[in-house]
């Protein structure tokens, strides 16, 4: 067993095509196949099937898989270890949110570039449930997510917290509790969103059921509540980035309490330069 099948597996897993690893690790499909062959050999079972054209991981790859991924990044870990330098260098892969990768971030990353122009980034936006998966299986480096609990493997830090806005359209009937939601759809993010659970519990205690409209985009939100669909509840700084928050009308109340923006990390993790250096430029930003 060699870290260049580890890598092979990976790669296949991800995309799904040996032919698409193939272009993803620089070598010819040919060299993957009989690779990955004598891997299952040595293993004694397989670790994908085949799907149509493509191929599917079997549950002892996704067994084998999560191994791959510690190993691999162990790999990565005691070579950042034993680097004298002690100059953030390699890739940092950084997942997020929408509303944090499509506005507090871009500047961010820019500054970070300019300081550590030997650090390729990679940015993943998700749900924050996804991102958190991914964190732990060694997907990624660190997540920025509103909300999240606690995880196994996980420790997390405050990076800001972010002020909640209710909007409606600005030709609607102004809004002055939550008693005044009733007969209005909810536009949110699918289960799981902070924001979503924030304005269900809102309503929860009055006597009516709302309807319940969702998506998974703020683009989408904000012009369906543009266009008098319904209402929503974002977060304040989100609302700038869209041409239509110019016929929006907002509201603030007491009782949707600001929400904790949190960078968490994988503690098996240890050393990770790049990954230090971009929270301590977040402490530095929102401290």
């Amino acid at each position: 067993m060699e870290l260049a099948q580890l890598k092979m597996v990976r790669a296949v897993a991800q995309t799904g095509s040996v032919a698409q690893a193939a272009v993803q690790l620089h070598c010819v499909p040919s060299n993957i196949t009989t690779r990955i062959k004598q891997l299952e050999s040595e293993l004694g079972t397989p670790l994908f099937i085949r799907a149509g054209r493509g191929l599917a991981i079997s549950a002892a790859g996704e067994i084998f898989l999560e191994y791959c991924e510690r190993i691999l990044a162990l790999v990565d870990e005691s070579k950042r270890a034993v680097d004298a330098t002690a100059i953030p260098r390699g890739t940092l892969r950084i997942g997020a949110v929408e509303s944090s990768a499509s506005g507090r971030l871009p500047p961010l990353l820019a500054e970070y570039h300019r300081r550590y122009p030997d650090v390729s980034l990679e940015l993943v936006t998700g749900a924050w449930s996804q991102l958190l998966d991914d964190l732990q299986h060694h997907r990624l480096d660190v997540a920025l997510v509103a909300s999240g609990g606690k995880r196994a493997k996980l420790e997390h830090s405050v990076v800001y917290r972010e002020r909640l806005v209710l909007i409606a359209s600005a030709s609607s009937e102004p809004i002055h509790n939550a008693a005044d939601l009733a007969g209005r759809t909810l536009l949110v993010w699918p289960p799981g969103c902070p924001y979503r659970a924030a304005l269900e519990n809102w309503v929860k205690p009055h006597d009516f059921k709302p309807s319940i409209a969702s998506y998974a985009s703020w683009g989408t939100i904000i012009g369906c509540v543009s266009a008098g669909i319904g209402v929503a509840l974002a977060p304040e700084g989100i609302l700038a980035r869209y041409e239509q928050a110019n016929q929006l009308a907002s509201y603030r109340f007491e009782e949707l309490q600001a929400v904790d923006n949190l960078l968490f990390w994988n503690k098996d993790t240890q050393r990770h330069l790049a990954r230090d250096a971009f929270a301590g430029l977040l402490r530095e930003t929102f401290g």
